[in-house]
């Protein structure tokens, strides 16, 4: 079966770099695909993609390096099933509570006996090779989100669920969730910025992958230096915008407002 190039990336002691994808497109996922990225997350969750153009989004990025994920809409076992049927090495799973939805998201991505994911990797045998029934237990990164008022309080009974390899954290929603304004790039006096440092500790001590969604590159390279292990940064209809903009602003003096979304 093809290697995880993340999980090497994370045993490696090397941060992984990571974009998101919100854009249905298979053309703007290749050329995404081509600039470098170590993984890009096709968002089916807030991102304007269907099931179908996931798969075509898939088959776009397999012609290069960059390793797929996704981030499914919810914890329901028939998307997280189906996405690593098309050929997924990797699934964030948003809203992840407490250690039944954990253990629910985990036992989806794994064969009998580990899980129930049922049989029929019929896009993922092309991608992954002949043999990846028998590997992709191992080979599947799974991350759940840790992003609501009960995941805060139930922090390590969700860490400690078998064969989770990692978390990540939205710190929109988690900062809802503690009372504050949603966005990225938390300050150091909020609460948010609190939480998320505690999430990594507990992660760190368990030696779980723990990735963040960043606004900035300047931020990213600061939750590195702070022990993060994947970091995302911008998404193709952030660039879309941000390069647009620059633009107009140079021929035709229109400043445009600065994105708070993906």
């Amino acid at each position: 079966m093809r290697k995880n190039k993340l999980k090497e990336l994370f045993k490696a002691g090397k941060p992984i770099i990571n974009s998101w994808l919100s854009v249905p497109s298979s053309f703007s996922a290749e050329v995404m695909a081509n600039q470098g990225w170590d993984s890009l997350t096709i968002d089916m969750q807030h991102g304007l993609i269907d099931y179908p153009n996931a798969v075509n989004m898939l088959q776009a990025i397999s012609t290069t390096e960059t390793t797929p994920m996704a981030r499914v809409n919810w914890n329901e076992p028939g998307q997280i099933m189906k996405i690593l049927d098309a050929g997924c090495y990797g699934v964030i799973c948003p809203m992840v509570s407490n250690r039944n939805e954990a253990e629910n998201f985990v036992q989806a991505c794994q064969y009998p006996p580990k899980g129930y994911r049922s049989f029929g990797p019929i896009r993922a045998s092309i991608y992954g090779g002949g043999d990846y029934a028998k590997h992709a237990d191992q080979e599947i990164l799974k991350l759940a989100m840790i992003e609501t008022k009960e995941a805060l309080e139930k922090l390590d009974e969700i860490l400690d669920t078998p064969n989770l390899d990692g978390i990540y954290v939205g710190p929109a929603d988690l900062s809802l969730a503690v009372g504050e304004e949603p966005g990225f790039d938390k300050s150091e006096n909020t609460k948010a910025y609190a939480e998320i440092l505690r999430i990594l500790e507990a992660a760190k001590k368990r030696n779980l992958l723990a990735g963040l969604h960043n606004g900035t590159p300047e931020y990213a390279q600061k939750m590195i230096d702070k022990g993060f292990n994947l970091v995302t940064v911008g998404s193709d209809s952030r660039y879309i915008s941000i390069g647009a903009k620059s633009d107009l602003e140079k021929l035709k003096g229109i400043k445009g407002s600065k994105s708070k979304g993906y």
